[in-house]
């Protein structure tokens, strides 16, 4: 879906600074994501489960702190940001998470019936 805005973004305005900034507010979330991801499937290995669970709250964090981080950096990596496109970018992208477990859901039910 990131891919999907910032290629809107290129064709509907054709300025560079928007297409970076649309971006780095889907980046903002991807990044993180990835990295919580990864951890996450790490950690499925372990059999502990109280180490599993720490171990998921310390991620979260991590992502969190990490989106942060990219969001206060947005200003020196990308010249004349455009505040309100990188956080429709980032807007966007996090809701496609809702998106996704809506059509999980509905998928789920569907085939319930069949």
């Amino acid at each position: 879906m990131g891919l999907v805005l910032v290629g809107l973004t290129a064709a509907f305005t054709g300025k560079v600074n928007l297409v970076a900034s649309v971006a780095w507010g889907v980046l903002s979330v991807c990044v993180p994501a990835l990295v919580f991801a990864r951890a996450l499937a790490r950690q499925m290995r372990q059999r502990q489960v109280a180490s599993a669970l720490v171990s998921f709250f310390v991620w979260e964090l991590v992502k969190i702190v990490l989106t942060v981080a990219l969001l206060l950096a947005a200003p020196r990596v990308v010249t004349e940001l455009d505040w309100v496109a990188m956080v429709a970018g980032f807007v966007i992208t996090l809701k496609v998470y809702g998106l996704a477990m809506l059509l999980s859901k509905w998928r789920q039910h569907r085939s319930s019936r069949v």
